[in-house]
Protein backbone atom coordinates (compact mmCIF):
# COMPACT_ATOMS: atom_id res chain seq x y z
CA UNK A 1 0.00 0.00 0.00
CA UNK A 2 1.25 3.49 -1.05
CA UNK A 3 -0.25 6.69 0.86
CA UNK A 4 1.02 10.32 -0.34
CA UNK A 5 0.69 13.27 1.76
CA UNK A 6 -0.93 16.09 -0.51
CA UNK A 7 -0.54 18.71 2.16
CA UNK A 8 -2.88 20.11 4.56
CA UNK A 9 -5.02 17.07 5.64
CA UNK A 10 -4.91 15.55 2.09
CA UNK A 11 -3.97 11.74 2.57
CA UNK A 12 -3.72 9.74 -1.16
CA UNK A 13 -3.91 5.72 -0.36
CA UNK A 14 -3.16 3.16 -3.22
CA UNK A 15 -3.68 -0.29 -3.20
CA UNK A 16 -4.50 -3.29 -5.35
CA UNK A 17 -8.22 -2.36 -4.53
CA UNK A 18 -8.36 0.79 -3.86
CA UNK A 19 -7.81 4.40 -4.81
CA UNK A 20 -8.82 6.80 -2.23
CA UNK A 21 -8.48 10.36 -0.66
CA UNK A 22 -8.87 11.77 2.32
CA UNK A 23 -9.97 15.22 2.67
CA UNK A 24 -9.41 16.54 -0.53
CA UNK A 25 -8.52 20.11 0.12
CA UNK A 26 -6.54 20.43 -3.65
CA UNK A 27 -7.42 22.81 -5.61
CA UNK A 28 -7.13 25.81 -3.04
CA UNK A 29 -4.46 24.34 -0.92
CA UNK A 30 -1.42 26.23 -2.05
CA UNK A 31 0.92 23.41 -0.95
CA UNK A 32 -0.65 20.62 -3.07
CA UNK A 33 1.99 19.74 -6.13
CA UNK A 34 -1.71 17.84 -7.98
CA UNK A 35 -4.26 19.71 -9.49
CA UNK A 36 -7.72 18.10 -9.41
CA UNK A 37 -7.40 17.06 -13.19
CA UNK A 38 -3.91 14.99 -11.89
CA UNK A 39 -6.45 13.10 -9.40
CA UNK A 40 -7.83 9.18 -11.84
CA UNK A 41 -9.73 6.55 -10.68
CA UNK A 42 -10.71 7.67 -7.34
CA UNK A 43 -12.41 5.00 -6.09
CA UNK A 44 -13.17 6.27 -2.93
CA UNK A 45 -13.46 9.99 -0.63
CA UNK A 46 -13.29 9.89 2.95
CA UNK A 47 -14.76 13.40 4.59
CA UNK A 48 -13.58 14.23 7.93
CA UNK A 49 -15.82 17.34 8.25
CA UNK A 50 -17.90 20.04 6.85
CA UNK A 51 -15.25 22.29 6.55
CA UNK A 52 -14.44 24.13 2.94
CA UNK A 53 -10.05 23.04 3.64
CA UNK A 54 -11.46 19.08 4.30
CA UNK A 55 -14.95 18.94 2.06
CA UNK A 56 -12.95 20.69 -0.24
CA UNK A 57 -12.81 19.30 -4.36
CA UNK A 58 -15.30 16.36 -2.96
CA UNK A 59 -18.37 17.19 -5.29
CA UNK A 60 -15.90 17.50 -8.40
CA UNK A 61 -13.87 14.55 -7.78
CA UNK A 62 -16.53 12.42 -6.74
CA UNK A 63 -19.08 13.21 -9.91
CA UNK A 64 -16.03 12.96 -12.37
CA UNK A 65 -14.76 9.17 -11.01
CA UNK A 66 -18.86 8.20 -9.30
CA UNK A 67 -16.31 7.91 -6.65
CA UNK A 68 -17.87 6.58 -3.40
CA UNK A 69 -17.92 9.44 -0.54
CA UNK A 70 -17.78 8.16 3.20
CA UNK A 71 -18.64 10.94 5.79
CA UNK A 72 -21.20 11.01 8.70
CA UNK A 73 -24.91 11.36 8.02
CA UNK A 74 -25.59 14.93 7.82
CA UNK A 75 -22.51 15.76 5.35
CA UNK A 76 -24.03 12.98 3.55
CA UNK A 77 -28.01 14.07 3.18
CA UNK A 78 -26.14 17.85 2.19
CA UNK A 79 -24.42 15.75 -0.90
CA UNK A 80 -27.30 14.05 -1.72
CA UNK A 81 -28.17 16.86 -4.07
CA UNK A 82 -25.41 16.42 -6.25
CA UNK A 83 -26.35 13.27 -6.57
CA UNK A 84 -23.22 11.58 -5.79
CA UNK A 85 -22.69 7.83 -4.55
CA UNK A 86 -22.83 8.57 -0.47
CA UNK A 87 -22.06 5.84 2.64
CA UNK A 88 -22.74 7.56 5.79
CA UNK A 89 -21.67 6.56 8.81
CA UNK A 90 -21.41 7.92 12.60
CA UNK A 91 -18.84 8.00 15.36
CA UNK A 92 -18.32 4.52 16.72
CA UNK A 93 -19.58 2.73 13.44
CA UNK A 94 -17.14 0.32 11.45
CA UNK A 95 -18.27 -1.04 8.37
CA UNK A 96 -16.76 -3.54 5.62
CA UNK A 97 -16.00 -2.74 2.20
CA UNK A 98 -14.43 -4.65 -0.66
CA UNK A 99 -11.34 -3.24 0.07
CA UNK A 100 -11.14 -3.57 3.94
CA UNK A 101 -12.53 -2.21 7.13
CA UNK A 102 -13.40 1.57 8.28
CA UNK A 103 -14.45 2.91 11.55
CA UNK A 104 -15.08 6.19 12.30
CA UNK A 105 -13.30 7.69 15.20
CA UNK A 106 -14.13 10.73 17.26
CA UNK A 107 -12.67 14.19 16.68
CA UNK A 108 -12.87 17.41 19.02
CA UNK A 109 -13.68 20.41 16.19
CA UNK A 110 -16.50 22.03 14.27
CA UNK A 111 -18.34 20.55 11.07
CA UNK A 112 -20.28 23.24 9.91
CA UNK A 113 -20.35 23.20 6.02
CA UNK A 114 -20.64 27.04 4.82
CA UNK A 115 -22.15 27.74 1.35
CA UNK A 116 -21.12 30.98 0.28
CA UNK A 117 -24.34 32.40 2.60
CA UNK A 118 -24.87 30.50 5.65
CA UNK A 119 -23.45 27.71 7.57
CA UNK A 120 -25.64 24.47 7.43
CA UNK A 121 -24.69 21.82 10.08
CA UNK A 122 -22.23 19.23 9.23
CA UNK A 123 -22.71 17.03 12.24
CA UNK A 124 -20.33 15.61 13.98
CA UNK A 125 -16.62 15.67 13.29
CA UNK A 126 -14.66 12.71 13.01
CA UNK A 127 -11.53 10.73 12.16
CA UNK A 128 -10.94 7.20 10.33
CA UNK A 129 -9.52 4.44 10.87
CA UNK A 130 -9.08 2.50 7.29
CA UNK A 131 -7.98 -1.09 7.49
CA UNK A 132 -6.79 -2.66 3.78
CA UNK A 133 -4.81 -5.98 3.75
CA UNK A 134 -3.77 -5.81 7.09
CA UNK A 135 -2.30 -2.67 7.53
CA UNK A 136 -3.99 -0.36 9.29
CA UNK A 137 -4.32 3.58 9.01
CA UNK A 138 -5.41 6.32 10.84
CA UNK A 139 -6.78 9.94 9.89
CA UNK A 140 -7.42 11.95 13.04
CA UNK A 141 -8.82 14.60 11.11
CA UNK A 142 -8.92 17.89 12.90
CA UNK A 143 -9.11 17.72 16.21
CA UNK A 144 -7.82 18.45 19.72
CA UNK A 145 -6.05 16.57 22.12
CA UNK A 146 -8.81 13.48 24.15
CA UNK A 147 -7.97 10.72 26.44
CA UNK A 148 -10.47 8.55 24.10
CA UNK A 149 -7.23 8.75 22.17
CA UNK A 150 -5.53 5.83 24.37
CA UNK A 151 -8.56 3.33 23.38
CA UNK A 152 -6.80 3.13 20.22
CA UNK A 153 -3.52 2.05 21.10
CA UNK A 154 -5.23 -2.21 21.11
CA UNK A 155 -5.78 -0.91 17.55
CA UNK A 156 -2.34 -1.30 16.60
CA UNK A 157 -1.93 0.97 14.03
CA UNK A 158 0.71 1.27 10.94
CA UNK A 159 0.77 4.52 10.18
CA UNK A 160 -1.22 7.66 11.96
CA UNK A 161 -1.79 11.07 10.24
CA UNK A 162 -1.85 13.60 13.29
CA UNK A 163 -2.37 17.44 13.08
CA UNK A 164 0.21 19.15 14.27
CA UNK A 165 -0.73 23.05 13.30
CA UNK A 166 -2.57 24.33 16.83
CA UNK A 167 -5.38 27.31 16.63
CA UNK A 168 -7.86 25.10 15.48
CA UNK A 169 -6.15 21.58 16.26
CA UNK A 170 -3.64 19.80 18.48
CA UNK A 171 -0.76 21.42 18.89
CA UNK A 172 2.66 20.25 18.52
CA UNK A 173 2.86 18.99 22.28
CA UNK A 174 -0.40 18.06 22.45
CA UNK A 175 0.41 16.06 19.22
CA UNK A 176 2.67 14.14 20.82
CA UNK A 177 0.67 12.98 23.48
CA UNK A 178 -1.64 11.86 21.01
CA UNK A 179 0.84 10.02 19.85
CA UNK A 180 1.70 8.08 23.60
CA UNK A 181 -1.86 7.54 23.73
CA UNK A 182 -2.37 5.80 20.22
CA UNK A 183 0.84 4.10 19.97
CA UNK A 184 1.42 3.62 16.62
CA UNK A 185 4.26 2.06 14.51
CA UNK A 186 4.75 5.06 12.87
CA UNK A 187 3.19 8.72 12.23
CA UNK A 188 2.99 11.44 9.80
CA UNK A 189 2.32 15.21 10.96
CA UNK A 190 -0.21 17.02 9.28
CA UNK A 191 -2.49 20.17 8.93
CA UNK A 192 0.72 22.33 9.31
CA UNK A 193 1.63 25.60 7.34
CA UNK A 194 -1.32 25.93 4.98
CA UNK A 195 -2.11 29.51 6.95
CA UNK A 196 -0.02 31.19 8.69
CA UNK A 197 -2.38 31.02 12.19
CA UNK A 198 -1.29 27.19 11.66
CA UNK A 199 2.45 27.59 11.20
CA UNK A 200 4.68 24.91 12.90
CA UNK A 201 8.10 22.94 12.59
CA UNK A 202 7.56 19.15 11.87
CA UNK A 203 10.92 18.55 12.45
CA UNK A 204 10.58 19.78 16.13
CA UNK A 205 7.37 17.43 16.44
CA UNK A 206 9.58 14.97 15.05
CA UNK A 207 12.37 16.01 17.55
CA UNK A 208 9.94 15.27 20.86
CA UNK A 209 8.24 12.09 19.68
CA UNK A 210 10.91 9.44 21.65
CA UNK A 211 8.80 5.79 21.08
CA UNK A 212 7.35 5.68 17.49
CA UNK A 213 8.81 6.38 14.17
CA UNK A 214 8.20 9.68 12.98
CA UNK A 215 7.86 10.20 9.08
CA UNK A 216 8.15 13.94 7.80
CA UNK A 217 6.59 13.93 4.17
CA UNK A 218 7.01 17.04 2.08
CA UNK A 219 4.30 18.14 0.32
CA UNK A 220 3.63 15.53 -2.81
CA UNK A 221 5.85 12.76 -1.29
CA UNK A 222 5.21 8.90 -0.77
CA UNK A 223 5.75 6.33 1.40
CA UNK A 224 4.89 2.34 1.10
CA UNK A 225 3.26 0.94 4.18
Amino acid sequence: MKVQYLGHSAVLIEDRDVKAIIDPFISENPNCPLKVDGLRDITHIFVTHGHGDHLGDTIEIAKKWNSIVICNFEIGNYLSKFDLNVHTMHIGGRVEFEFGKVKMTQALHGSGIYNGTEIICGGNPCGFLIEINGKKVYHAGDTGLTIDMSLLKDEEIDTAFIPIGGNYTMDIDDAVKAVKFIRPKAVVPIHYNTFPVIKADPLEFKKKVKETKVKVLSFGESMDL
